[in-house]
């Protein structure tokens, strides 16, 4: 059986003033790091086999500060792990985007069919190398979110869950489907935990 520990990255200024953050390379900020620290802490008595992580610097310093914790693990980078292009409306808040584009249609953006078929590669590949091992997954709330809409049929996910900065969901397969087992957690951050989720 193949387990997913998918850990949305730590809070960037871009999250802390509630912009829309795409394919931006934005880092950490300093509470973001901090959040990075507090849930290496909490997932360094977990076997991990390995960490994949999107190639973006927010991801990727959020995976390596908790890859310091869980130790020192092989590190793999995957495009099909990075976030969704919010278009013309990276960079603004909602309301700018509400503004912007009322109708809902946003030059550029990518579309969700096309996030989902991206992700779930991204996902059987890391089920054909590891067939029987726990993997760290270091991504995105807008990425995240696709792949639990997709496996919840609309339950929850995009549209439906604010994920927050540094917060811990579980998928599982036993090799034919994928399950969630929880998701959104934030027992690492205790009163820290509340930040700002785009």
């Amino acid at each position: 059986m193949t387990a997913i520990c998918l850990l949305r990255h730590g809070e960037t200024e871009w999250n802390a003033a509630g912009r829309l953050q795409g394919r931006e390379d934005i880092p950490l900020n300093a509470k973001g790091k901090e959040q990075a620290e507090r849930v290496g802490q909490y997932l360094q008595r977990t076997e991990f086999a390995a960490v994949f992580t999107s190639p973006l610097a927010r991801a990727k310093e959020t995976a390596r500060i908790v890859n310091g914790y869980i130790g020192g693990l092989p590190m793999f980078e995957s495009g099909d792990f990075t976030e969704k292009d919010y278009g013309l409306a990276s960079g603004m808040t909602v309301q700018e985007r509400d503004s912007h584009f009322p109708d809902g249609r946003i030059p550029g953006m990518e579309p969700f069919d096309q996030i989902e078929k991206r992700a779930m590669s991204g996902l059987e590949g890391i089920r054909r190398r590891f067939p029987d091992g726990l993997i760290l997954l270091v991504a995105h709330g807008g990425l995240i979110n696709t792949i639990l809409a997709l496996l919840s049929e609309g339950r929850i996910g995009t549209g439906k869950t604010k994920l927050f900065n540094t917060c811990i969901s579980h998928i599982i397969s036993d090799g034919s489907s994928w399950q969630i087992i929880d998701y959104n957690r934030i027992d690492h951050l205790g009163s820290f935990g509340k930040v700002t989720s785009i």
